[in-house]
């Protein structure tokens, strides 16, 4: 199953959320929504930085994880950014395949 970082930004409305309900509640939140969408949360953290919360779920495909996004953006509470991450047999499969691509001028 595809493996995807998700990584949230919450404005002052969101952590209102997070300071009312609790950092636990909130993982409880999330575990519950990737797994209604028939995935599974392998690390949920919170953070210092341009990020409040970095989420790392594998999740059945693109369109899944797409309507994740969408729907905790809709909220208004956050900004997510989503990552794909991908396995170190997946870049090995990767590097065998040749597109003929060139570089401009070379």
């Amino acid at each position: 199953m595809p493996k995807y970082m998700f990584r949230a930004a919450l404005n002052d409305e969101g952590v209102a959320g997070i300071i009312a309900e609790g950092g636990t509640a909130r993982r409880k939140v999330i575990t519950g929504a990737v797994e209604k969408l028939g995935g599974k949360v392998e690390a949920f953290y919170f953070a210092f930085g341009d990020e409040d919360v970095i989420v790392i779920a594998d999740l059945p495909d693109n369109e899944t994880a797409a309507a994740l996004a969408l729907e905790t953006s809709a909220s208004g509470r956050l900004t997510v950014s989503t990552t794909v991450l991908l396995t170190p047999e997946e870049i090995d499969r990767a590097r065998e395949k040749k597109s003929g691509w060139r570089a401009p001028g070379a």
